[in-house]
């Protein structure tokens, strides 16, 4: 498991992202967002098991780096659609879809009971990780 969190850490940003201050908590909601597509801040916000609050501070730093774009929902205008823009799309596929292939190929050939065993140890790992930091 250290292993490979200290791997994850060592993936070389791509330069077009390099000036940008991208930190690991902004991975997971990019990484949500290349691979599902675009969604609202409470999808998003869902997803990553965060308050919406949370998850909107997030978008509006992504957003003001430009690495996320934001509009207005069509069907109802108090949404906002969350989407990774074309001209940064190829560079954080680049980044990200490495360990996204990665997580295919160790979770595909997994029955489902599996794949959620797999799961259920990381969330009880970042759980006891969590309750170590509050001490």
């Amino acid at each position: 498991m250290p292993r490979a969190i200290g791997r994850i850490k060592r993936m070389e940003v791509p330069e077009e992202l390099r000036g940008m201050a991208l930190a690991p908590r902004h991975l997971s909601l990019l990484s949500l967002l290349l691979l599902d597509g675009p969604m609202t801040v409470r999808e998003l916000a869902d997803r990553l098991e965060v308050a919406p609050t949370t998850a909107s501070l997030l978008v509006g730093e992504l957003s003001r780096k430009g690495v996320l774009d934001r509009r207005e929902d069509d069907d109802d205008r108090r949404r906002r659609i969350v989407s990774v823009p074309a001209a940064k799309r190829s560079a954080l596929e680049r980044w990200l879809s490495p360990g996204a292939r990665a997580w295919r190929t160790a979770l595909d050939p997994l029955e489902p009971t599996e794949r959620a065993a797999v799961v259920k140890a990381f969330t009880a790992y970042e759980a006891a990780l969590a309750e170590g930091t509050e001490d």
